[in-house]
């Protein structure tokens, strides 16, 4: 059980380090691509097209990590009101949609992903799918963090975030 936990925390601790790795690279990319523009009347072909890239891939990795540290919406001025029980089944009901729709992130992702593999990105002639191919990589994650919090495993990592800013 250890060397499975170490190594669940390894591909995690990657996927994060890759999702930080995409955002410094955008908005590198970004700002060369607007200096260039403005001082050199110059703007790199493939540019555009990366950072849309980026930009996918750093939000469908954010929302796996986003339900890992359980940051999706709540209504928890509501919540507080009902009663500890009812909390529980609510949160269990939380866990099972959000597997659900990691579920169908893997299914109709995939799916996506193979359909549009025939076709390629303009300016930096990769396959399309590399756009799409994210969308099941992040519903495997999503069922991941889902299922181990079914199970009542503890999955966020980041414990000292306050949700809405400082309090």
């Amino acid at each position: 059980m250890r060397l499975f936990r170490k190594i669940a925390l390894g591909i995690d601790t990657f996927i994060e380090s890759a999702s930080l790795i995409g955002l410094l690279s955008m908005i590198i990319i970004v700002t060369a691509q607007v200096m260039t523009r403005k001082l050199f009347n110059f703007v790199f072909f493939w540019s555009e097209e990366v950072t849309m890239l980026l930009l996918v891939w750093f939000s469908f990795m954010g929302i796996a990590i986003g339900f890992r540290e359980k940051l999706h919406l709540g209504i928890d001025s509501f919540t507080h009101k009902l009663p500890a029980s009812l909390n529980k089944a609510l949160d269990k009901l939380i866990e099972i949609t959000i597997l659900t729709f990691g579920i169908y992130l893997v299914l109709y992702g995939w799916d996506f992903t193979v359909m549009m593999h025939e076709s390629e990105l303009p300016a930096t002639g990769l396959p399309n799918s590399t756009l799409y191919v994210i969308m099941p990589i992040t519903g495997v994650m999503t069922c991941a963090y889902a299922l181990l919090q079914l199970f009542g495993i503890e999955t966020k990592r980041h414990v000292n975030l306050k949700e809405g800013g400082t309090h």
